[in-house]
């Protein structure tokens, strides 16, 4: 059986057991294709098929552009990566942080950018924890905003989010959360365009991804993929808004580097391919060599390490992605410094 067969024919099983209601998958080697299949539907209650230019919600695909984003304005001598955030966002100036015994105290210092990109800011995303809390009051009142029709712009949302407690002194732990959020925001002030415009025009345009950007217009709707949510009545169409975003029909004015942005596999494919190439696609140079050796190192410590998920044993983290240290440690076929 061929390789496209079998990925095909593991993608038709999983939509038959209701894991998913449609998947693709393309594979580019040495910027060539090998293949590309697609099983399933886009939006099982309209028949639509899952296609090659169907356009999903990243999520956390959005972190690895955001970070580049950031490295593009430390090559311009824009941003230093041990600049502390407060520099740019006022509201993380004069930093407090929750102690072990749930007491708010001060922090030694804002959260450096580099601590932004791996990850041991401090930071936090809402959950269930003293800080999580802290920082659930202000997501909650982005997602009353935005089911009102407006939102918290990217800039403010980031000030408000700098103004909760920590939930440690930066720089002392990894914990995963609104780091690439914050990032966008830097990005923003720093280049004085919205976030959208500046990776609009830096990256996605350079390398040809049309289809990538904060919300889907309205003539590309048709190609947008609905969320599911699996349950015990099997696959429903999931509504909810995640970490501030869950309106894609209009331009949001909150452009979370974090979750916020949409592509297809084309796209996203290009993005990869100019990582994969040094900084270069199709002749033009987006980052430096050296930028996208630093982009896929990791950055933890012995002690940040221990941190990192169970799960992700034989990984480490920095520049907002995950990088295998230790394929042997994997639970599964992983390659050193994959990322």
């Amino acid at each position: 059986m061929s390789l496209h067969d079998t990925i095909t024919d593991i993608l038709a099983a999983a939509v038959e057991e209701r894991q998913c209601a449609g998947a693709n998958v393309l594979i580019r080697r040495h910027g060539e294709e090998l293949l590309y299949t697609q099983a399933g539907r886009a939006d099982i209650e309209e028949g639509r098929l899952i296609q090659r230019d169907s356009i999903f919600r990243l999520y956390s695909q959005s972190k690895p552009i955001t970070a580049a984003a950031v490295m593009l304005l430390v090559e311009r001598g824009l941003i230093d990566l041990m600049d502390g955030v407060d520099k740019y966002l006022p509201g993380f100036r004069n930093p407090k942080v929750v102690d072990h015994r749930g007491c708010i105290t001060k922090a030694y210092r804002a959260p450096w950018i580099m601590e932004l990109l791996g990850m041991t800011a401090g930071l936090c995303y809402p959950d269930g924890d003293r800080a999580g809390q802290y920082a659930a009051r202000v997501f909650e009142d982005a997602h009353e905003q935005i089911r009102a029709g407006g939102g918290i712009p990217t800039v403010e949302f980031m000030n408000r989010l700098g103004e909760q407690p920590l939930a440690f002194q930066p720089g002392t732990h990894w914990r995963y959360s609104t780091c690439a959020d914050v990032l966008g925001a830097v990005v923003e002030v720093v280049s004085g365009k919205r976030f959208g415009d500046f990776l609009r025009e830096e990256i996605f345009e350079p390398l040809d991804m049309p289809d990538t950007a904060f919300f889907v217009p309205a003539d590309k709707q048709e190609r947008f993929v609905t969320c599911y949510e699996r349950g015990e009545n099997g696959l429903t169409p999931w509504l909810g808004m995640n970490l501030a975003c869950g309106v894609y029909d209009r331009d949001p004015a909150f452009e979370s580097g974090g979750a916020g942005l949409v592509s297809t596999l084309e796209d996203y494919s290009h993005f990869a391919d100019m990582m994969l190439n040094g900084g270069v696609w199709q002749g033009k140079r987006i980052l430096s060599p050296k930028s996208v050796e630093f982009l896929t190192t990791p950055q933890l410590n012995d002690v940040t390490q221990r941190d990192l998920w169970d799960s992700l044993d034989g990984y480490s983290y920095g520049k907002l992605c995950r990088v295998c240290v230790a394929p042997e440690r994997v639970a599964g076929l992983a390659i050193q410094g994959e990322y």
